[in-house]
């Protein structure tokens, strides 16, 4: 069934994919991924829409919504609406086995000097691959880890979008988001649920889950974000300064011992967000550069913390240490060898607050390795791609490879693989099991 807001969306989107005068393209798209037991664990077929009319001399459309439906079923969502939406947010249909979402929806034009977006939109703040320091503006979906596209992955939010040109090099934006939507987790059961106790709370074997509780933003107004970036082009430099009032986007457990066992919080925390940017080419090579400041991150600490005393059971500081948080990319690309692109990259993250004795599960220093190469053959109607991370603290990466090939102008053909390696702990090695081969084609039509 669909409820009332499903059916003014539903409305909404037949009304606009009828305008007159408008512009639309399609994209088809089906990506077939097999296991090491050659069993399927995705048969995804997507339909991409894309929608653009001209309002006025000044002001223009944009609607690109998404039909997805995944035979195998194992990528979820499992239940008709994930809980990750805000009541802004969302797909007008959803169900085991795919959804109807329209993923962005906005107008956008010139006021003066000023350049507005207004409606649901994607906006991107730094340049780093893989990873993400300064990308924060908009939530991610887990449902694939991190193998799908930024672009396919970011969930598009409601806010308004505003750019003012200071001068010929200077650029000044400004961000209000009222939309309460975050992370798409991947759900129980499905291939990429996160078990890493770097990501989920250590849970004692001592004491029975009694309750569980789900604490988030719902006020318009109290519960905005809000980002401003300021930047500018000096003697060949791209430098930005970024600023974020947000949520995290991955809500913080918090454990309490009561009576008969343990109760769980599940609440999103504020923080504050402060970065800076810098990139530059010299010749043959760019130099890439995020620092980006939290004044809140929440880190688990180990199940042991439950001590067992006279008195019975304490939990030190419900499970969790608050520490601010220093993150950083560096990053050099070469473009000397024909045809290819060759890209390094170095993660660090530095918990500022670090207490040795408080059995903190990350370590207070993190640091993960990238490196990309890229080529294209035979007048680039061949594309080969690799990604490869390494995270040093846990000794386990990923591998990602792809070979693509343009049949024509608008078919595409390719083949990839996804290997995970390291200990079951570790960001990447909790998938270490999940390697898979997969097949896709697109059509643009």
């Amino acid at each position: 069934m669909f409820s009332r807001n499903q059916l003014s969306l539903l409305l909404l989107y037949l009304v606009l994919v009828n305008i007159a005068n408008a512009d639309s393209s399609y994209l088809l798209e089906q990506e077939i991924a097999f296991d090491d037991q050659a069993h399927s664990s995705k048969f995804e077929t997507i339909l991409k829409h894309e929608l653009n009319h001209d309002i006025s001399e000044d002001w223009q459309l944009t609607m690109i919504n998404r039909l997805r439906f995944d035979l195998a079923n194992e990528l979820g969502p499992l239940n008709e609406r994930a809980e990750n939406y805000g009541s802004l947010n969302g797909s007008i249909w959803s169900g085991n086995d795919g959804n109807l979402e329209i993923r962005e929806l906005f107008v956008d034009g010139e006021i003066g000097e000023s350049y507005w977006r207004i409606g649901k939109q994607q906006v991107v703040w730094g340049q780093a691959d893989g990873l993400k320091v300064l990308d924060k503006v908009n939530p991610q979906s887990f449902r694939e880890f991190i193998l799908d596209d930024f672009e396919d992955s970011r969930i598009p939010l409601w806010m308004l979008n505003v750019e003012f040109a200071l001068n010929d090099n200077e650029n000044l934006q400004l961000l209000w988001i009222p939309d309460h939507t975050y992370n798409e987790l991947a759900q129980a059961a499905t291939k990429f649920v996160m078990t890493s106790e770097l990501l989920i709370p250590s849970l004692s074997d001592l004491v029975n889950v009694t309750s569980f509780k789900q604490l988030r933003p719902n006020s318009p107004i109290n519960d905005s974000e809000f980002g401003v970036r300021y930047s500018n082009f000096y003697q060949g430099w791209d430098l930005t300064a970024n600023y974020l009032y947000h949520f995290h986007d991955n809500p913080v457990v918090f454990q309490s011992l009561a009576s008969g066992g343990l109760n769980l919080r599940s609440q999103y925390k504020r923080n504050h967000l402060a970065g800076l940017t810098a990139s530059n080419a010299f010749g043959d090579f760019s130099f890439r550069a995020e620092v980006g400041y939290n004044s809140d991150t929440y880190q688990y600490t180990q199940a042991n913390k439950l001590l067992i005393t006279s008195l019975g059971m304490d939990l030190i500081d419900n499970g969790t240490f608050k520490s601010a948080e220093l993150a950083s990319v560096f990053g050099i690309d070469w473009q000397g060898l024909e045809d290819s692109l060759i890209s390094l990259q170095w993660f660090q993250s530095y918990l500022l607050d670090y207490e040795s004795n408080r059995n903190i599960i990350r370590d207070k220093q993190n640091n993960v390795a990238s490196f990309l190469f890229k080529r294209t053959f035979n007048n680039e109607t061949i594309t080969f791609d690799l990604l490869a991370l390494h995270g040093f603290n846990d000794s386990d990466g990923s591998l990602q490879v792809k070979l693509s090939y343009q049949l024509e102008s608008n078919v595409n053909l390719w083949v990839g693989s996804d290997i995970f390696y390291g200990d079951s702990s570790g960001l990447f090695g909790q998938f270490s099991k999940q390697d898979q081969i997969t097949l896709g084609w697109q059509l643009g039509f």
